[in-house]
């Protein structure tokens, strides 16, 4: 019997969970991994890891994405990143209410703990799901190599602005591009974006004739990204909607200037040590890029505030106080009561 079954089909994956899910394994060797050739996001999958806990029978399960196990009586943590798929009109839809509904909002009141990454978040599902704070435990989010500022910096030839990200809506990819275009750098910066060039954006850039000045790369492989990063003019984060926001965590950790926006978990994440801006407003993006293009004092200054500020977030932090949240479930009845999870102790 599995004293921790860890879910590490999450661990790889290009995204923030992927992230968390993979530092995890890497720090926290003693949890048993699971595996199956399912994906963890697979409709069923509720119901068939339910399944499988009944044979495995850990003492505890433990899944650092939202797929708690349906059926199973056993302890079980879980973590919530944020609530984007219910606050985020187009990231949502029936199907989506409903899982929230009736399989996410029932585990955070069965769980021994769930797990999250700001207090930004702890709120959000604090208040939705009506669960208490001590049920709800922020871990925090890390960085570490190769995003350092000591390292290779990408040159093409020419100074650029950088976006990582996905192209989801929340991302607000549109409203960046249209301030990239007013902003009236484009002439001496360029702009580069991760990933392919799809249809949307081919027709945006189009529209905005910015075809000749926005650049899109291949960014999955983390050791030449953080290059991207330390080459980059400023680092630019628009979203409307973030748990967390690893990217600019990412960037700042490089040595590079970030802009990015005044809601959600962002501001808590970056403090003083970015440009903030309203995410609704093209001209408000607009005038930050802008500044960081033409002001090279501000450049400086956020570069070294931003220097300080993510000492704040390192991975064996991170990985401290999510195993000692797991020490605590795993002894306790379930309902979190024994012991005080972050101070219990330190990992055997």
């Amino acid at each position: 019997m599995a004293e921790i079954l860890y879910d590490a089909r999450w661990v790889g994956h290009n995204h923030g969970i992927g992230r968390f899910a993979t530092e995890l394994q890497k720090l926290l060797p003693d949890m048993t991994p699971f595996y199956a050739q399912r994906r963890p996001w697979h409709p069923l999958e509720c119901g068939l890891m339910g399944a499988t806990l009944w044979r495995e029978w850990p003492k505890l399960y433990f899944s650092p994405g939202c797929n708690p196990p349906i059926g199973w009586p056993g302890r079980f943590v879980f973590t919530l990143h944020d609530l984007n798929h219910l606050c985020v009109r187009d990231n949502s839809n029936a199907l989506k209410r409903f899982y929230y509904r009736r399989v996410i909002r029932p585990a955070c009141h069965q769980a021994a703990f769930v797990l999250t990454v700001s207090e930004y978040s702890k709120r959000e599902i604090c208040a939705w799901a009506k669960v208490s704070e001590e049920k709800v435990i922020n871990v925090g989010n890390g960085v570490g190599p190769p995003f350092t500022e000591p390292g290779e910096k990408y040159d093409p030839g020419y100074p650029y602005l950088l976006y990582v990200g996905s192209r989801k809506p929340h991302k607000n990819l549109l409203r960046l591009l249209k301030a990239y275009s007013l902003s009236g750098v484009r002439k001496d910066v360029r702009l580069v974006l991760s990933g392919e060039l799809d249809q949307q954006m081919s027709d945006e850039l189009d529209r905005l004739q910015l075809r000749e000045v926005v650049v899109f790369m291949d960014l999955s492989d983390n050791a030449f990204l953080s290059d991207v990063y330390r080459g980059a003019l400023a680092f630019l984060f628009p979203s409307l909607y973030e748990g967390f926001g690893l990217p600019p965590v990412e960037a700042m950790a490089c040595g590079v200037p970030v802009l990015t926006s005044n809601v959600c978990a962002l501001p808590e994440v970056v403090g003083d040590a970015a440009v903030l801006v309203n995410p609704v407003d093209v001209e408000a993006i607009a005038d930050g890029i802008r500044r960081l293009v033409n002001d090279s004092a501000l450049r400086e200054e956020l570069r070294r505030k931003g220097l300080l500020r993510v000492k704040r977030f390192s991975w064996p932090e991170t990985a401290r106080k999510t195993w000692g949240v797991l020490q605590v479930a795993r002894a306790d009845n379930g309902n979190g009561t024994r012991g005080q999870p972050g101070e219990s102790e330190e990992k055997e």
